[in-house]
């Protein structure tokens, strides 16, 4: 359907309306515009996900408990949605982990005791939800694990697997291939476009174990440094003031930030 929208234009010699029938879809598709969350579900959601940050084993239940401490009545299936939006599983043990189903685009977990000793060896992706004053976005980002420098990122106002993708070109293109790519088993990633794209590029693909904390746990860091330092700090209300602000950030945090994971040093 996305793509045959985008096939519509205002084209002066045939309407809106016979390009609809000839291409046989609905003219409402065509004028839908999704309605955004209430300031009161983004008030909640940016409390939800700052919470987060310091109690990722938080579920449904617990976030509920948490708002109703901050006095708001809110019931479950309303933040268990919230959640959802953001993108937020709570992480806990859960049974039958290797029970993939037909989940056919899962790849193994490559990175147990292995050491990353150069650029390029492995790096690590994710996506992660992005509060602003009048809404959010998504940010995703990918990173060296050697030298915990930021290879890439952007920000979208979807969590479209070709936004990964994209960015993942991009900072290909930019500094090299990596030996090994990881990334959690969202649906970005256990998809064709992501593995067959990365795997004819000869790169290896490396999952996190769902419900593992600690698999990804240098990109975590990660969103844990820009949150605190730059988005709650300065809430911004569109997404080109995100992205400028993010931009001095990243380039703050590439080149002159010292990492305590690589013996304090500036990259």
């Amino acid at each position: 359907m996305k793509e045959l929208l985008s096939y519509i234009t205002g084209n002066k010699k045939i309407s809106i309306r016979n390009q609809c029938e000839l291409m046989d879809i609905s003219r409402s598709n065509v004028y839908y515009q999704s309605v955004g969350e209430s300031e009161e579900n983004l008030q909640f959601m940016r409390l939800m996900d700052e919470h987060y940050l310091d109690h990722p084993t938080y579920g449904v239940l617990q976030m509920q408990d948490f708002l109703f401490l901050l006095g708001f009545l809110v019931n479950v299936k309303r933040v268990r949605r919230l959640l959802r939006k953001m993108g937020l599983m709570a992480i806990y043990p859960k049974r039958n982990l290797n029970k993939l189903g037909s989940a056919k685009y899962i790849r193994p977990y490559l990175l147990r005791g292995l050491k990353a000793e150069r650029p390029n060896q492995v790096w690590a992706v994710d996506i992660t939800y992005i509060p602003m004053a009048g809404g959010f976005m998504y940010l995703t980002a990918i990173i060296d694990l050697y030298s915990r420098y930021v290879v890439g990122w952007d920000v979208f106002n979807t969590l479209a697997a070709e936004n990964t993708l994209e960015v993942f070109k991009q900072a290909v293109a930019n500094h090299g291939k990596p030996e090994i790519i990881n990334s959690d088993q969202g649906s970005q990633f256990t998809c064709e476009l992501w593995t067959k794209h990365v795997e004819n590029e000869e790169i290896k693909i490396s999952m996190d174990g769902k419900g593992r904390a600690i698999d990804n746990i240098f990109i975590e860091r990660l969103w844990r440094t820009v949150k605190q330092d730059y988005v709650y700090l300065h809430p911004v209300d569109s997404g080109m003031l995100l992205f400028r602000g993010l931009k001095g950030f990243f380039n703050t945090y590439n080149n002159r930030k010292p990492h305590q994971g690589i013996g304090r040093v500036r990259l």
